[in-house]
């Protein structure tokens, strides 16, 4: 595997652009799928407590022999634990069922505002990044209204918003308001959960460069300095989603990529939550 290009966060360190995502892997699973990933090449693995299989992550981790300093490992704050507190609190549990004592990024999966936590969770978040627990701290699905509120409120801006974002729903607005301000933009649903692997455009695509409507997406993504994990429980299909850094996308498949895009997501809208 070629290495997954790093991009700066800010306030310090890097994280790669293509990683392994554990949402919906079923808990029996990763923690293999995470052990084979890492000895395959995959440096970067994303995981929640949502997901219910942090234990697993970090068991991978440590059954694939790669040191921890080189692995950049992501978790996400639930929305029920949200408050300063109750962050903390979650923080706690996240690390010992993933057996760290640090975690590379540490996000606030979704901003709630029906619930106006949302800013205190933050000030945790500050805390634990102050307290060197947290490496670098963000946040998932958040607007650039709540992102403002954040910076307005603790003079600290995320290092990182993950968002839906996909051909379909590419965000094109918001990644360059995140780069106005310095935050990096995650991509989760990548594939729209699949969704986009059956567009004749992208096996056209695909195939004039010898490859799966799975790379061209992930390659258009890469190209847009995008950070991706796109999620499968099979190393095969986790290998070919890496098999992407030997070809490029040139203006004429770029714009017919951007025929694609629809304005819908595949997911919840985080300003009705």
């Amino acid at each position: 595997m070629i290495p997954a290009p790093l991009i700066p966060l800010a306030g310090g360190g890097s994280i790669p652009q293509l990683g392994v995502g554990t949402y919906k892997v079923p808990a029996a699973l990763t923690a293999d799928l995470v052990a084979d990933a890492l000895r395959f090449g995959y440096r970067h693995v994303d995981t929640a407590s949502l997901y219910g299989n942090e234990a697993e992550v970090g068991e991978g981790l440590r059954r694939s022999g790669v040191p921890r300093e080189e692995v950049f490992v992501t978790t996400k704050v639930w929305n029920d634990d949200q408050g300063y507190d109750r962050t903390l609190r979650a923080f706690d549990a996240s690390m010992r069922r993933l057996g760290m004592e640090t975690v590379d990024l540490y996000l606030i999966h979704w901003p709630v505002p029906s619930a106006d936590r949302y800013a205190d969770t933050w000030r945790a978040l500050v805390r634990l990044a102050e307290e060197g627990r947290a490496r670098s701290i963000g946040v998932s699905n958040f607007t650039p209204a709540h992102i403002q509120r954040l910076i307005e409120e603790t003079g600290v801006s995320p290092a990182v918003n993950q968002v839906e974002l996909h051909p379909r729903f590419p965000q094109h607005g918001l990644q360059d308001w995140h780069t106005a301000h310095g935050i990096v933009t995650e991509a989760w649903a990548p594939l729209a959960r699949g969704g986009l692997l059956d567009e004749p455009v992208l096996a056209r695509i695909g195939a004039a460069h010898g490859k799966t409507p799975a790379q061209v997406v992930i390659r258009w993504h890469l190209d847009r300095g995008l950070v991706l994990f796109p999620k499968s429980t099979s190393i095969a299909r986790l290998r070919e989603n890496a098999d992407v850094f030997d070809f490029t996308l040139d203006d004429a498949d770029r714009a017919a990529i951007a025929r694609l895009e629809t304005g819908v997501r595949t997911g919840r809208d985080p300003d009705l939550d």
